[in-house]
């Protein structure tokens, strides 16, 4: 999966309550368009180009998978619904919330409807002087200047004061309070793209199974009864392996470790896949492996119903995952459920995800942090 995009906005107001605005605005914008990953300094600033009250404005860096042009229509929408009311005359005019896209990675976009970086952003230290806090290894792709130079060269001297610090959304999720975080779930069900994301927002190690290279796995799908045993034993012992050199890089009291499995996976699958004279061995081989794995912090499961995802495994394309049969998912599904029910000493949160889209769709990534954070409570 793509790493996600990163995207600066600036925000600014100088209409009614403007501390409230901001503050309205940097959560509306963590809960419908991108993870607000840092806030920078409240700055009040001199409006520019016009007479009117002062600007409050600060600088945010938020992470996505959207593209541009859908970051910039979703930022209009969220404009108006914040009570901007765009105006038929020229020039500046004073504004309830002002959002502009100053930056998208290091992208050079120049369209009718998009210029980016911004193409003014070089000449206003509303914008530069609050970019500076969000200590970012950012270049301006056309200048090809860093931001502390594009600070000496600016010609803009406006008295820009600091206000106070503004709190990040993100901020208040003290996931790192858990050093070791698994996620698990069924074939398809997006263990690996949360992973993922979860690890870019919060600067995370991050731990993913090596499925692919397995070379019995094409020909399970293709004859299970004859490749389950050696399958679930390369998997075991391949398991083992990595989690242990992986984890062994990390100190799991200091270091926030996620990984997109947990070694009891193998145990679940090999329940459903094997015969029963080839499980027993298989958990007695388990069992001793099993005592030696260190145990995360907190075990989350994506539980996703059984027509998403085979919809999600015809998306993905994996030509040895198209014919998995729905009763194999849901004989899975079951596997995990009944684990976790007899886990006394995991600490375990279960997400229902079959009605959400939490790469595309903000909001349901919003709330999978929600019950996230309800777990450190």
């Amino acid at each position: 999966m793509s790493k996600q995009h990163q995207v600066i906005l600036s925000l600014g107001t100088n209409q009614g309550n403007r501390l409230e605005n901001i503050e309205r605005c940097i959560t509306a914008i963590h809960q419908e368009i991108g993870t607000v990953i840092k806030v920078s300094k409240l700055y009040e600033t001199p409006s520019w180009g016009f007479e009117s009250e002062d600007f409050y404005n600060c600088a945010l860096i938020v992470h996505t998978h959207k593209t541009a042009y859908k970051i910039l229509d979703e930022v209009l929408l969220l404009e108006e619904a914040l009570g901007r009311v765009r105006s038929e005359v020229e020039g500046y005019q004073a504004r309830i919330i002002d959002i502009d896209v100053i930056s998208f990675d290091e992208e050079i976009i120049a369209t009718e409807k998009l210029k980016l970086p911004h193409p003014e952003m070089q000449n206003r230290l509303f914008v530069l002087l609050p970019m500076r806090d969000l200590n970012l290894d950012w270049r301006h792709p056309i200048l090809q200047r860093y931001l502390h130079e594009l600070l000496v060269l600016s010609e803009d001297k406006s008295n820009c004061k600091f206000v106070q610090n503004l709190e990040n959304p993100i901020a208040k999720i003290k996931l790192s309070d858990f050093n070791y975080i698994a996620i698990e779930g069924n074939i398809g069900a997006g263990k690996t793209t949360l992973a993922n994301k979860l690890a870019e927002d919060f600067n995370a190690k991050m731990v993913l199974e090596r499925f692919a290279d397995n070379p019995f796995l094409p020909k399970f799908y293709e004859d299970q009864n004859r490749y389950a045993f050696p399958l679930e034993m390369s998997f075991l012992a391949d398991r083992y392996q990595q989690i242990s050199d992986d984890l062994a890089q990390f100190d799991l009291f200091k270091d926030f470790v996620v990984a997109d499995y947990h070694i009891f996976k193998s145990l679940i699958f090999a329940k459903v896949t094997l015969a029963e004279d080839e499980f027993r061995l298989y958990k007695t081989m388990f069992d001793i492996i099993y005592k030696e794995m260190p145990k995360p912090d907190l075990y989350i499961y994506l539980y996703q119903n059984t027509e998403r995802l085979l919809q999600n495994i015809k998306l993905r394309g994996r030509s040895y995952e198209q014919e998995i049969p729905a009763e194999y998912l849901e004989k899975i599904n079951s596997g995990y459920l009944d684990y976790i029910k007899s886990q006394k000493d995991l600490n375990v949160l279960i997400i229902d995800v079959s009605n959400k889209d939490f790469l595309q769709n903000q909001e349901d990534y919003a709330f999978i942090l929600e019950e996230i954070q309800k777990k450190l409570q």
